[in-house]
């Protein structure tokens, strides 16, 4: 400071001073008395400017001394009377050392203060964030019921550096009001539920008028019961569908409840033992009305297409879903596969190509369907390829029988060379599966502008849209006899191959584990339509003969097997292994006295493989979807990238608790 103020007060004179030293000796050489008076009044000068400038220095000294005593002064009375609460504390030892009134006012504590720890006066404070070099607190503060957003820095006070000389300097704003404004704004955003009588039919189809009535009546007085309390406004506008307005504040009044109104419906049971079932679909999140009713519209297709008796929610990014864990009835017409048969044909024979693919991995049911569409696409007079890969695949068997016929010659095709072979009027059908995610290329589906999807898996949130032609139907067994439905409609009965007819048997056979599973009237007709096409019951079994390592493989896998519930079985194995092995072991596991759900978890590359199943009391398609994985209520699988078996079984574990819970 010093010297910042020398050079103010004391310009450069020395050159000055030097020049008249030099004008006065020579001025001395020539006319020696004028050299005198010359040098006495240089002298004179020269005193006269030390004592001015020692005045002058002296006088900005004090002034910065005043103003630098002066703004410290100001600095600390803002400090203590601020209108936002200020605290000073030690991070290394949560030591607080100072406050103004405002903070004294917050917390409380004006005498002892003090003498206690942060986390004394403040409990649950997180101060990590002024270590991690950030300038606000990630979570708003709770203090005696007012909420703070606080700022804060580190500094180091003078002569001392390390974390142990670390001071925290924190300011608490108060955002009370702002948050009681956002949370009501928030709770009294509107939402629009359509509510669905999803077998309405079935529960008009026996009893006199006044019974079914009855069952209507009840079933209005059973959703009415479930409103009340939610000044929301219900109003009928179709035979089977309800209207309901709310706020977000209500709904999450009925989503506590986990949505007690599908319960309180299924109770109403008719003369003939149906009783009734109601699907609830919900629009969220959005902006206006019109996209909250067109969000629940959707919520109620998906809802449908899950198998009903549920609700599903559709916000502003995805869809949630609650219930769904009761077995699902066969809700099928002939006239919708006729339809749809159509609607196949037509596509075919407007199409310059024809590929179809099923999901990655595939297995019988997915090699099954692509033949069955194959035989249409021949009918029709096009050459169709199914995009496959040879190697990594589950239907090795079948696949070798196909490829030797000479209908089937350049029928296989890989999911690159398809996309590189595409046309802009080409057709894709997607079978046995509804994700794009899954599919076998998403490249060349998102390269073919017209798509037909053949599948019985219970929808996702992920899931194909604008589809040329969705023939979705979660009640049936399989994608085969979906297809096998198709054909009575499109073909002779001589134009079906008998390998493509016992492929289609063997996808059947697989996903109704010989005919024990999910299966309906629809399912053996299919079956029976097929065994007249020449299918060998004797030579499909076959297909599914494995060697004896594989039967020791699946035998260690299930000496892993636990016990979890009492009626869930876990299997978690660390080495890689088939994936039919691991779903064969699944499917052993059912077999024993009182197992309701099993599931296998197995190493894969470097992620962890599931397959589940299910004799249909536990919905196994739940817990897995919370895993990132999907399938139906009794068959279903998945697959994480990154984890170990231990990890992933802990968070199986989970999903089967939150599934029980719920």
């Amino acid at each position: 400071m010093s010297k910042k103020v020398n050079k103010l007060t004391e310009p450069n004179m020395r050159l000055y001073f030097l020049l008249a030293a030099v004008f006065c000796a020579v001025t001395l050489w020539i006319e020696p008395i004028l050299g005198l008076v010359e040098a006495g009044v240089m002298a004179l000068t020269y005193v006269y400017f030390r004592r001015t400038a020692q005045k002058r220095r002296e006088g900005i000294q004090r002034y910065v001394e005043d103003m630098t005593d002066d703004v410290a002064s100001a600095g600390k009375s803002s400090m203590l009377s601020a209108p936002f609460a200020m605290m000073v504390f030690r991070p290394d030892t949560q030591e607080v050392l100072w406050s103004n009134e405002s903070f004294l006012q917050l917390t409380g504590m004006r005498e002892n203060l003090f003498d206690n720890r942060l986390e004394d006066t403040l409990p649950g404070f997180p101060a990590q964030w002024l270590l991690e070099g950030k300038s606000e607190c990630p979570e708003t503060v709770v203090v005696n019921n007012r909420h703070f957003r606080v700022f804060g820095s580190l500094t180091h006070p003078s002569g001392r550096s390390g974390a142990r000389g670390l001071l925290a300097l924190t300011y608490w704003m108060d955002v009370t009001e702002q948050d009681e404004l956002r949370k009501k704004s928030e709770e009294s955003r509107p939402i629009v539920a359509v509510l669905m009588l999803d077998n309405y039919e079935e529960l008009m189809k026996a009893g006199t008028e006044a019974a079914r009535s009855s069952v209507l009546a009840q079933i209005d007085e059973k959703i009415s019961a479930w409103v009340s309390g939610t000044q929301g406004l219900l109003c009928k506008y179709d035979r089977n569908r309800y209207l309901l307005l709310l706020t977000e504040k209500h709904y999450n009044t009925l989503l506590e409840g986990k949505f007690s109104v599908l319960d309180a419906v299924r109770s109403v049971v008719t003369e003939d033992g149906v009783a009734a079932t109601l699907s609830i679909g919900v629009g969220k999140d959005a902006d206006d009305y019109e996209t909250l009713f067109k969000n629940a519209g959707l919520s109620i297709e998906m809802a449908l297409s899950r198998g009903g008796d549920q609700v599903v929610v559709r916000n502003r990014l995805d869809f949630e879903f609650y219930g769904g864990k009761t077995k699902s009835t066969e809700k099928r017409t002939k006239v919708k596969s006729r339809v749809m048969a159509n609607a196949l044909g037509e596509l075919i024979s407007d199409a310059s190509q024809v590929f179809i693919m099923g999901h990655k991995h595939a297995d019988f049911d997915a090699v099954g369907a692509a033949a069955g569409v194959c035989c249409i696409a021949r009918k029709r007079g096009k050459k169709a390829q199914i995009v496959i890969d040879m190697d990594d695949n589950a239907a090795g068997p079948i696949l070798k029988r196909l490829a030797a016929l000479p209908e089937y010659k350049d029928a296989f095709i890989s999911g690159s060379d398809a996309f590189i072979k595409a046309q802009p009027g080409a057709l894709l059908v997607v079978v046995d599966t509804n994700r794009p995610d899954f599919v076998e290329s998403e490249q060349l589906l998102d390269t073919c502008n017209r798509v037909a999807v053949i599948d019985h898996h219970r929808r996702a949130a992920s899931y194909i849209e604008s589809a040329a032609l969705n023939f979705h139907e979660p009640y049936a067994s399989s994608a085969s006899e979906l297809v096998s439905e198709l054909l009575q409609y499109l073909i002779d009965p001589g134009d079906l191959l008998r390998a493509e007819a016992e492929a289609l048997f063997a996808g059947i056979v697989l996903d109704t584990k010989n005919f024990t599973m999910r299966t309906g009237g629809r399912t053996f007709e299919a079956a029976a339509l097929l065994r007249r096409a020449g299918v060998d019951t004797a030579d499909v079994q076959r297909l599914f003969q494995g060697t004896l390592s594989d039967m020791i493989e699946r035998y260690d896998i299930i000496r892993h097997a636990e016990l979890y519930h009492n009626d869930i079985a876990i299997a978690a194995v660390e080495q890689d292994i088939d994936r039919v092995t691991a779903a064969k072991a699944a499917d052993e596991l059912l077999t024993l006295r009182g197992v309701r759900a099993s599931f296998v978890l197995f190493k894969h590359d470097t992620g962890v493989n599931l397959s589940a199943r299910s004799l249909g009391e536990i919905n196994v398609q739940l817990i897995m979807e919370k895993l990132g994985g999907g399938g139906n209520s009794t068959t279903a699988g998945g697959q994480i990238p990154d984890g170990t078996v231990d990890a992933v079984r802990e968070q199986l574990i989970a999903a089967i608790d939150q599934y029980l819970e719920g």
